[in-house]
């Protein structure tokens, strides 16, 4: 099996792609950790301090040490420079909010998985195109929700959605939108509440978790 298709394996099995960011090495590895605990397979950073990269370099060699079989990617990246640096540094799977075909050439160049952002059928047909495995849909809940999933569905029943913003880890949004049908959905802040990584509590982040895989499962 190529690491491409595991990837892509993992990411459709643990069907929460977790997304978050912090400047802080520690506490990242504290989140990765939960997360790993809590059965889950894949983690995407998001490039939106200074100095992330570094900071994701680092945190990946701790996985590698500490985590066998999780897998590190890297979201929010607009341009093929920034997404090239963070595949230098290991990123397993490349993250954008936008559809940039400069992007899905490093990817695929490099046998990355590459899960661009799309807002339309035809924005979702030239990733298809590009090479993309996995489409996000960006801002899920802002384009129309589940709804918009099962229209783009309907005529495309081959397109792998994952979906990001908007979803909350609850029984009643993760069952309407895995009706839908997509394969995965990224949550952000509300599985990393703001108190709970100022009080350093990492198992309520696994339980959190643990909680919203029951739920889809």
């Amino acid at each position: 099996m190529s690491i491409k298709v595991d990837t892509i394996i993992k990411i459709k099995e643990s069907k929460i792609v977790p997304v978050f960011y912090h400047s802080d090495l520690e506490v990242c590895k504290q989140v990765v950790k939960a997360c790993y605990e809590a059965g889950l397979k894949v983690f995407e950073f998001t490039n939106r301090g200074t100095f992330a990269h570094e900071t994701f370099a680092a945190l990946n060699r701790y996985v590698l040490e500490e985590l066998p079989g999780f897998e590190l990617g890297a979201g929010s990246i607009v341009d093929a420079p920034t997404a090239a640096l963070y595949i230098q540094n290991g990123a397993s799977f490349i993250v954008s909010p936008l559809l940039n075909a400069e992007i899905g050439k490093i990817c695929n160049r490099r046998k990355i998985v590459w899960i661009p952002g799309c807002a339309t059928v035809t924005e979702i047909g030239n990733a298809h195109e590009l090479g993309a495995d996995i489409i996000k849909i960006f801002p899920a809940a802002q384009l129309g929700g589940p709804e918009f999933v099962k229209a783009v569905k309907a005529p495309c029943p081959w397109t792998d959605i994952m979906v990001t913003g908007g979803v909350q880890p609850t029984e009643e949004n993760l069952r309407s939108w895995f009706d839908a049908g997509v394969c995965s959905v990224g949550i952000g802040s509300a599985l990393f509440k703001k108190e709970w990584l100022e009080a350093g509590d990492y198992k309520k982040i696994k339980t959190a978790i643990s909680e919203a895989m029951a739920f889809i499962k």
